[in-house]
């Protein structure tokens, strides 16, 4: 009778996994590779969709924290218009300085007499020795808003030589280069400047740009303090005025004798 021979294959022991070891790197290669970098080097759709995620989180921080600074700058300047508002400098310096508004036919407006009003009373404190009016004129009119000024207040006491008219300018940076002009010809260089409360703080900062020691103290009657809803729309539209001018140094135009 033939016999058999049955043999069994030795067991490995537990620890030795050399010999699977190249053929579970290679299986994880495959798995692997097709996860992360395909063989053309080009990542694998799900990485592309977390990059752009990631990227897209970042363009919305950075948009958000752009609008913040942007609402911060905004609403730090109407606080400041405010704040100027309310201060009334009165030292005693070369000049007093009226910024010009509307004028019909050589009679000051009520926003522009309320000026002038004010000026006059800083002139009897003796806050200056004599008080400059500034300001040009509309096409057709016979008067500029300097004259106006000039001879209402010469019209109210005030001596005729301590009235000085500077007919020019169609907004505030014009006007104050112009008196700015005058001053440095005389060599005059403190200022204190009458206008509405919520154009001190632009008014002021043009002055000091163009090199005088300007203070303000602002006319506390007139339409422009009348009521709440007018003096928001000047706040307003003095914060959008005063950007302009701080970003581009040039008037914004957004209305002849306001800005």
């Amino acid at each position: 009778m033939q016999r058999t021979d049955l043999r069994f294959p030795t067991p490995r022991p537990a620890g030795d996994a050399s010999a699977s070891e190249p053929a579970a790197a290679a299986g994880r290669d495959q798995i692997g590779g097709g996860a992360a970098d395909r063989s053309d080097g080009a990542p694998a759709p799900g990485v592309r969709r977390s990059r752009g995620r990631v990227f897209l989180r970042r363009v919305r921080r950075f948009v958000a924290l752009l609008l913040c600074a942007v609402l911060a700058v905004i609403a730090g300047t109407a606080a400041r218009v405010w704040w100027v508002a309310r201060q009334d400098a009165r030292p005693t310096v070369d000049a007093i300085l009226v910024l010009g508004a509307s004028q019909y036919d050589g009679r000051p407006s009520p926003v522009l007499r309320a000026r002038l009003e004010h000026a006059v009373a800083l002139y009897r404190e003796g806050v200056a020795p004599r008080i400059i009016t500034v300001g040009g004129n509309q096409p057709g009119d016979r008067f500029t808003e300097a004259d106006s000024g000039r001879r209402w207040l010469i019209a109210h006491e005030v001596a005729e030589t301590s009235v000085l008219a500077v007919p020019e300018g169609r907004d505030t940076l014009q006007s104050v280069r112009a008196v700015r002009d005058l001053m440095r010809r005389h060599q005059w260089r403190s200022v204190v400047i009458v206008t509405d409360p919520w154009h001190a703080l632009r008014s002021r900062s043009m002055a000091r740009a163009e090199g005088l020691n300007a203070s303000v103290s602002p006319a506390r009657q007139g339409p422009a303090v009348r009521s709440r809803s007018t003096q928001g729309k000047y706040v307003a539209r003095e914060t959008a005025a005063w950007l302009h001018w701080w970003l581009l140094r040039r008037s914004s135009g957004f209305g002849h004798g306001v800005v």
